[in-house]
Order: C-alpha cells, then sequence, then structure tokens
C-alpha cells in the first residue's frame, strides 16, 4: 500500500519519507505526477522542487 510523507507529500512504498526523512501516512488523497517541476505552475504552488508523484492531501 502507498504512503504519502506528511511534510513534502512524496508518495513512497517507505514507512519514512525516503527524500526528506519525515514520517508518512497511509491516508492520504488525490496525487499528481511532476515531470518537469521547473516549468510546473501547480509544482510552484505546492512547493514541490524534484520530479515524482505527490499527494494532495495528507493526513
Amino acid at each position: 500500500m502507498s504512503r504519502a510523507c506528511k511534510k513534502c507529500s512524496l508518495i513512497s512504498d517507505e514507512d519514512s519519507c525516503p527524500r526528506c526523512g519525515e514520517a508518512t501516512s497511509k491516508e492520504w488523497q488525490g496525487y499528481v505526477v511532476i515531470v518537469d517541476h521547473q516549468k510546473s505552475d501547480i509544482a510552484k504552488k505546492m512547493g514541490i522542487t524534484a520530479n515524482g508523484k505527490y499527494a494532495l492531501r495528507v493526513r
């Protein structure tokens, strides 16, 4: 089951985020895939600084 980071919203299967090290949660909703974070307006609004799959809401 996929999990999402409580801090950066990165989706992974780990208990702690492989990108920032924070705890992850099984309770998240929606997702967005960022392919080019430098040109993406969504990435800028969400504060995303790396490509990947991110949850829209994490509890």
